[in-house]
C-alpha cells in the first residue's frame, strides 16, 4: 500500500484515533491475518462469534503493526475505531487507488473462468509493467479491497475479478476500486440459485461495463448473447473478443493436441499471428482471448502476443490441473469449485485427452443452483454418457442426478455408481486405476478435492520408491 499516516487512515475511512500518534505512518501491508503482519502493517480486526480479530489486536502490534483498524478499543492498543472493519477497509481501498493516478485497473467477471483469466491477464501485463494479481478468488467484499490495497506507487496494472451472488455486488465492489477496463466472460447458471434466471445473472455482471468512464474500455465475449449486448450498457469504448467472425480479436483454425492444448491463429486489426497454448481445455481459447484483446489495447504488440500467450501457464491451484503419474495414469485437477457450464467444459476436456484411452470422471455437488439444481446435476450426467466416458464415480448423495442422468442415456457403454463420500471414491480408484487411465476430478467446494490430493499423493509417493 502506498504510505499513508494514521491521520489520514482515520480520515479515508470515517473513523477516530484511540491512543495512536496521528503523525505514525503505515508503510507497510494491510492484513486480517495476524499472522501475516509485519513491520509498518495496519491489522484489520475483524469481529465473530468464534476468532475475534480484536483478541489478537496486542499480537499485531508486537508483530509490527503501527495500528489496528477495529470496531472496539483494545486496552493498550493504538487503534483506528470505526462502526464496521469491513466497510471502513474498503473506504481504505479507495482512498488509496485515488492516490494513484498512474494506476490501470482491470476489472474481469463472468459466471466461470473470472479467476483463470484473471490471472492470464496478470501474466501479460506484467511484461507491460508493474502488476498486482495474486493467485486465488479475492473477488468479494474482502478480497477485493484486500487486494487493492496491496498495489503502491510503482504498480501500473491491478487486475481484479468481480464475484456476485446477487444484483448490485458488482456495483459495490465497482464503487470500491473503479475500473478503467471491464472484462465480462460469460453469463452462465453459477449461483442461479440465488439469482433466479440467467437474466438477472446478465444484469449483474453487466455492473461492471456501467461502472467505467466514457474514455474507458469494455472487453466483451462476441460469442455470448448476454455478453454482447452489454454494450449498450456503457459509453466506453467497446472491444469484442471470440470466434465470431465479426469480433474485434478472435480466433480462427482452432485445433487440440493430445493433451487437449489448443492452437489457433490469433486475429487482429494489426494481422495474424499463430499461437500455441501451453493451457488444457477448448475453453482456454476464449479466456487467452480476453486476456490478449487487454493486451493488445494497453499496446503489447501483435508478435509478443502471440509469444506471450503461448508461455501462460497456470498460477491458482486446482483449475484444470493436468500431471501424469509415474504409473501412466493422467489426473485432471479441476476441483477448486464447479458449475454447470465449468462442469460441461472439463467433461470435454476429460473426452478430448483420453481418447484411445480408459476415461474416469469423478464428479461431485453443484451449489447454488436452487430450483435448477436436479436438471443441472441431470444435465451433466448426460453430457458424460453422450460423450462416452468409460467410469462415472458420483460422490455424496446431493450428486445423486449426475449418477441418474448418466444411467438412463441409452446405449451408453460406460458404468456409473453413487459413493457416499470422497474416501469411498478414493478407493474406488485405488483398486481399478491401471495405467494409460485418464481421471477427471471436480465439484463445488465440498471437499472433492481430497480425491485430487489423494490421487497426487500417490503419485508422489509412486515416483519416491
Amino acid at each position: 500500500m502506498i504510505a499513508l499516516s494514521l491521520a489520514e487512515v482515520a480520515t479515508a475511512v470515517d473513523g477516530r484515533l484511540v491512543a495512536a500518534d496521528p503523525a505514525a505512518t503505515v508503510t507497510g501491508s494491510v492484513e486480517f491475518d495476524s499472522r501475516k503482519v509485519g513491520p509498518g502493517s495496519l491489522f484489520v480486526a475483524f469481529p465473530g462469534e468464534k476468532v475475534d480479530g480484536h483478541d489478537y489486536a496486542a499480537t499485531a502490534i508486537e508483530a509490527g503493526a503501527v495500528a489496528v483498524l477495529g470496531s472496539r478499543e483494545v486496552p493498550g492498543v493504538p487503534m483506528v475505531l470505526v462502526d464496521d472493519a469491513l466497510a471502513a477497509m474498503g473506504r481504505l481501498a479507495r482512498a488509496a487507488v485515488d492516490r494513484l493516478p498512474g494506476l490501470t485497473v482491470i476489472g474481469v467477471t463472468g459466471s466461470s473462468g473470472k479467476t483463470t483469466t484473471k490471472d492470464l491477464i496478470g501474466q501479460l501485463t506484467t511484461r507491460l509493467g508493474d502488476t498486482v494479481a495474486p493467485p486465488g478468488s479475492f473477488n468479494n467484499e474482502l478480497g477485493h479491497p484486500y487486494t487493492a490495497l496491496q498495489a503502491g506507487p510503482d504498480t501500473r496494472y491491478l487486475v481484479l475479478e468481480k464475484g456476485a451472488r446477487g444484483v448490485g455486488h458488482v456495483r459495490y465492489l465497482c464503487e470500491l476500486v473503479p475500473p478503467r477496463i471491464s472484462v465480462v466472460l460469460n453469463v452462465g447458471t453459477s449461483h442461479i440459485g440465488e439469482f433466479g434466471s440467467q437474466d438477472a445473472i446478465a444484469l449483474a455482471k453487466g455492473e461492471l461495463v456501467e461502472a467505467l468512464p466514457p474514455d474507458g474500455l469494455a472487453v466483451l465475449n462476441a460469442d455470448d448473447a448476454r455478453v454482447d449486448a452489454m454494450a449498450s450498457r456503457t459509453e466506453a469504448r467497446v472491444v469484442r473478443y471470440g470466434e465470431a467472425p465479426d469480433a474485434d480479436v478472435r480466433a480462427e483454425d482452432v485445433t487440440l493436441d493430445e493433451r487437449g492444448r489448443p492452437s489457433y491463429t490469433l486475429v487482429t486489426p494489426e494481422g495474424r499471428a499463430p499461437v500455441r497454448l501451453g493451457l488444457t481445455g477448448r475453453h482456454q481459447v476464449g479466456n487467452t482471448l480476453a486476456a490478449a484483446a487487454v493486451a493488445r489495447e494497453l499496446g503489447m504488440p501483435l508478435a509478443e502476443l502471440a509469444t506471450a500467450l503461448g508461455e501462460l501457464g497456470l498460477v491458482s491451484t486446482r483449475r484444470m490441473d493436468v500431471f501424469d503419474r509415474p504409473d501412466g495414469v493422467t489426473v485432471i485437477d479441476d476441483s477448486y469449485n464447479a458449475n454447470p457450464a465449468s462442469m460441461a467444459v472439463a467433461v470435454r476436456a476429460l473426452a478430448s485427452i483420453g481418447q484411445g484411452r480408459r476415461t474416469v470422471a469423478v464428479l461431485g455437488y453443484m451449489a447454488e443452483l436452487g430450483p435448477f439444481e436436479s436438471d443441472g446435476h441431470a444435465e451433466i450426467g448426460r453430457l458424460v454418457a453422450e460423450l462416452g466416458v468409460d467410469r462415472l464415480l458420483v460422490v455424496g448423495e446431493p450428486a445423486a442426478p449426475i449418477h441418474e442422468g448418466a444411467t438412463a442415456v441409452e446405449n451408453w457403454g460406460g458404468e456409473s455408481v453413487l459413493l457416499t463420500d470422497q474416501a469411498a471414491a478414493v478407493e474406488v480408484l485405488r483398486g481399478e486405476l491401471r495405467p494409460g487411465d485418464v481421471v477427471l476430478v471436480k465439484g463445488s467446494r465440498y471437499r472433492t478435492w481430497e480425491v485430487a490430493d489423494a490421487l497426487r499423493a500417490e503419485a508422489a509417493g509412486e515416483s519416491r520408491r
